[in-house]
């Protein structure tokens, strides 16, 4: 409990300085790292079970790299192509390697591409808008105090489980993580309304913030759900009381695309 704690509590002004001294190509830079760490671990979990095709995932890992340099005009038609051209790359592999992968190794590929790389992007896509460095804390707040507030609450008084896939998750816990991005939600907020001169509504907030640390929930029991089908404990070892770096992320990831449609908007 004291590492997983730390961990959070030393991470957040991490991640802080480089949203706040960051630029965006800085960010997608970063965030690239983050996918392409997290990717290979996500590959390795599945080493005993298939052969991903690894240097098409990695190379997918440097489209959030470049994703400011695309005109805003050819994105949307570049996310509508992402995932049948990495299919088409894929099968085409299958093909040219005569059959020395299978179609399981291809869909492994593909699901990391689209769990990791296709779900990552929206993160530096968020800080790329107008107002994104605003918006960005409402997408980490979500992650984060939905994270921390579950755990610390799941510890203290967590009685009842809440799944077989995480047993050491309960139902007390769960909701403390949804109160958690509630308070942190409407109080970031009530700071941006009162000292930014903003004019956000606070039921919208309050909707969106139990709405965001739900998917999150999900986004971390699916994870969990994929380390018991691939039997490992964490995904690496490189965070202290996290394991590896998609299992700080995961639900992070998981809720970006969704922060994205709800918080575009906004401001």
């Amino acid at each position: 409990m004291a590492k997983r704690t730390l961990s959070a509590i030393l991470g957040f002004p991490l991640v802080a300085a480089l949203l706040v001294l960051g630029n965006k190509y800085v960010i997608d830079f970063a965030m690239t790292l983050i996918a392409l760490i997290s990717l290979h671990e996500f590959y390795h979990a599945f080493s005993k079970k298939a052969k991903p095709v690894k240097w098409i995932g990695y190379i997918c890992c440097g489209l959030i790299s470049i994703i400011h340099f695309v005109p805003s005009e050819y994105i949307f038609n570049s996310a509508i192509l992402f995932v049948p051209t990495i299919m088409f790359v894929l099968l085409a592999w299958l093909v040219i390697s005569n059959m020395k992968i299978t179609f399981q190794d291809v869909n492994i590929s593909l699901f990391g591409i689209i769990y990791i790389v296709g779900f990552s992007i929206f993160i530096p896509i968020i800080n790329g808008l107008e107002n994104g460095k605003i918006l960005i804390w409402y997408l980490l707040f979500a992650a984060w105090a939905t994270d921390l507030l579950a755990f610390l609450i799941g510890r203290l008084i967590g009685k009842h489980k809440f799944s077989k896939i995480s047993p050491n998750k309960s139902i007390e816990g769960c909701i403390g993580g949804i109160i958690g991005a509630i308070i942190f939600m409407i109080g970031y907020t009530f700071f941006l309304n009162q000292f930014m001169g903003f004019n956000i509504s606070y039921i919208y907030i309050f909707g969106i913030s139990v709405l965001l640390s739900i998917i999150s929930q999900i986004g971390d029991f699916a994870a969990s759900a994929i380390k018991r089908y691939t039997q490992i404990k964490d995904y690496g070892n490189i965070i202290p009381g996290h394991g590896g770096m998609l299992d700080r992320i995961d639900s992070l990831i998981f809720i970006a695309p969704f922060a994205y449609i709800l918080l575009s908007n906004l401001i």
